[in-house]
């Protein structure tokens, strides 16, 4: 006897149980987001869909998705996109997928005094990944000269999607490189970095849909999560402008080591930002005139 077609509603139901029974974290957003997916619409838009019977098409597609993230691998990638402030971004394994506490370092950035005071500010994002940081910034900014900078040259290709797709294409600079001391002496007014702080022994231990899944090189931050905040720093004192701000997102056991770092390489105004869930997060400074 053939299966009864169910409607979609139905259909997200049965995919909340099954992806329930694997132990997918919150479960009916997950099918939802892939049902929205299919019917190009978002979340709120599926209701006129619901008591509709799917075409087999669709069926088939929704189930290969449900499949995908019970195998472990993040939605985001399954649905080959993900919002990001004002922005819609490719994503895929080449990057991190863009996470909403790092739209808080985005703000940290635009509220800035180097922003605020600088008719044009040249902007560097270390460990640019997707593009999500820079091209969030250019995109609120008028004027700006904004580079993103990555050591892996598969997330540069990323981002030089995500610039295209944006059109954001002619305002930012994409290139591959190991930090930034490439840039001239006192020449940036901005550096802002989400970069591998994961410690080393840690990174195994992580959820099975970041450690597969997510690139290691952008989770790895060396043995105590530290090795790039300490050679962005070295680079840092010798591109920035005097007065010129870092902005880091950080672990949040991170804080104090990070006030440390940021006091030993000359900076001032060190803050330790909470995200909003009330975790440190973020650490800001400035280097002396």
């Amino acid at each position: 006897m053939s299966e009864t077609p169910k409607t979609l509603r139905e259909l997200i139901v049965l995919g909340e149980a099954y992806l329930r029974g694997r132990a997918v974290a919150d479960p009916r957003t997950v099918c939802e987001l892939l049902a929205a997916r299919l019917f190009n619409c978002g979340r709120l838009g599926l209701h006129p869909h619901l008591d509709v019977v799917p075409q087999t098409r669709i069926v088939d597609a929704l189930r290969r998705g449900l499949l995908r993230v019970a195998g472990g691998e993040p939605v985001q990638y399954v649905l080959g996109r993900w919002d990001f402030r004002d922005l819609t971004l490719k994503v895929d394994r080449r990057a991190l997928i863009p996470r909403p506490e790092t739209e808080q370092l985005v703000d940290l950035v635009l509220a800035s005094r180097q922003i605020k005071e600088t008719p044009k500010p040249l902007v560097v994002d270390v460990g640019t990944g997707s593009g999500c940081i820079i091209l969030s910034l250019a995109h609120a900014l008028r004027n700006g000269v904004f580079v993103g900078l990555d050591i892996s040259a598969e997330a540069i290709e990323l981002a030089q999607e995500n610039a295209a797709l944006t059109g954001l294409a002619e305002r930012v600079l994409f290139a591959e490189s190991d930090g930034c001391g490439e840039f001239d002496p006192a020449s940036v007014d901005v550096l802002v970095s989400n970069p591998p702080y994961i410690p080393s022994r840690t990174v195994d231990g992580l959820e099975r849909h970041i450690r597969d899944h997510e690139p290691r090189l952008a989770l790895d931050g060396g043995p105590d999560g530290l090795c790039v905040y300490r050679a962005l720093l070295l680079d840092a004192v010798m591109v920035l402008k005097a007065g010129g701000g870092v902005f880091f997102e950080i672990g949040d056991d991170q804080g104090p080591a990070l006030r440390e770092l940021l006091d030993a390489h000359g900076f001032s105004e060190v803050t330790i930002h909470k995200d909003y869930a009330g975790r440190d997060r973020f650490a800001t400074g400035v280097l002396n005139e």
